[in-house]
C-alpha cells in the first residue's frame, strides 16, 4: 500500500456525503451513475430510498417526503429535491460533457427550483409507465 499524501488538496473530506435517490427510477440511476464529485470533497455513499436503511429511517423521522425528491446529506445537515441537486451540482466536477451540462443548468438555486418540478414530473411519469409504485417512506394510508 502506497504511503498516504499529506498534501491539503488531495486528501478528502471527512464530512459524510450520502445522497438518498430512487433505485427503481430509470432517470434517477442514470444521473447518480454519472455524477462525479470533485475528489477533495470526499466519497459519495449512493442509497437505494426503496431499501431499508439507517438513511432512509433519519429522513423519515425527519419527515422528508422521498417521493417529492431525492436527499443529499453534506456533514450533519440533510438537502431535500432542488436544493440537493443544487448542492450536488456544486460538489461534481466540470469534467465530461453530462457533469458540465448539469453545472449549467443547476449551479444557481433559483434556476434548479425553476426546473425541478419538471423532473419531478418526468420521474412520476415514468415510474408509472414502468408500473412502479411510490416509495411512501411517510407510509401515507
Amino acid at each position: 500500500m502506497p504511503p498516504a499524501s499529506h498534501s491539503r488538496q488531495h486528501e478528502p473530506s471527512s464530512r459524510r456525503l450520502r445522497l438518498v435517490y430512487d433505485g427503481e427510477c430509470p432517470m434517477c440511476r442514470r444521473y447518480v451513475r454519472w455524477q462525479r464529485i470533485r475528489t477533495e470533497v470526499g466519497k459519495l455513499e449512493l442509497i437505494d430510498a426503496r431499501r431499508g436503511s439507517e438513511a432512509r429511517r433519519e429522513l423519515t423521522d425527519l419527515g422528508i417526503d422521498l417521493d417529492e425528491g431525492f436527499a443529499l446529506q453534506v456533514g450533519e445537515r440533510w438537502y431535500h429535491g432542488s436544493e440537493a441537486l443544487h448542492r450536488l451540482t456544486l460538489l461534481g466536477t466540470r469534467s465530461g460533457v453530462f457533469n458540465r451540462l448539469m453545472y449549467r443548468l443547476f449551479a444557481s438555486p433559483g434556476r434548479t427550483a425553476q426546473f425541478y418540478p419538471l423532473l419531478k414530473r418526468c420521474r412520476s411519469g415514468l415510474l408509472k409507465m414502468l408500473g412502479k409504485g411510490p416509495i411512501d417512506n411517510l407510509d401515507r394510508k
